[in-house]
């Protein structure tokens, strides 16, 4: 195992598929599959996947948005994302599309900043994150329902998002992958 790090693509050959659970935006699947010589049984989320929005404006401030997440009962700071729920829908065009119905913004110039698994012992889900810059405002605004509904925004520079980052007072995995990996870049 020499040579750059990096993951290593492996295909366990699945034996057996069967859905235990069907949510409403992901569902629970038990695959057994073999792997080094032996026959093995997981559980774990079935998910579409997802994309969110590192917005960086002229100034160098990043866009937060503030929405109450009911599985951890507390408003956190996050990137405006969304999920991959359009059949045939690329990231980046997710992408896109989440910025301006999250913010009511658009952008001229786009990057991948990262791609990371959320959690690759328990779920298959994989976020892509995006840099944006060039914002102007979208042709229209959405009406935003349920949790978006009661959406902050705020601008905030990349270092007083890192500050809050180390110090602990903000915990969305999406945001802290994002703005470190910003960061780190420079």
């Amino acid at each position: 195992m020499s040579g750059p790090l990096a993951d290593l693509p492996e295909t366990a050959e699945v034996v057996g598929r069967q859905r235990v659970y069907a949510g409403r935006v992901w569902d629970v699947v038990r695959e057994r599959f073999r792997f080094a010589g032996h026959e093995l049984e997981r559980d774990f989320v079935a998910h579409t996947g997802a994309v969110a929005v590192l917005a960086v404006s002229e100034d160098g401030k990043v866009l937060l948005i503030n929405q109450y997440r009911h599985p951890i009962r507390s408003r956190d700071w996050e990137l405006p994302a969304g999920l991959l729920d359009v059949p045939g829908e690329e990231p980046l065009e997710a992408a896109k599309r989440e910025l301006a119905e999250e913010v009511d913004l658009v952008a001229s110039e786009w990057r991948e900043l990262l791609t990371f698994a959320t959690s690759p012992g328990g779920s298959d889900e994989h976020v892509v994150v995006f840099e944006a810059r060039g914002l102007t405002a979208a042709p229209e605004a959405y009406a935003r329902t349920e949790e978006e509904a009661q959406l902050v925004r705020r601008w905030a520079s990349l270092d007083e998002v890192v500050e809050a980052a180390l110090a602990g007072r903000i915990r969305n995995s999406i945001l802290l992958l994002a703005v470190l990996a910003a960061h780190a870049r420079g």
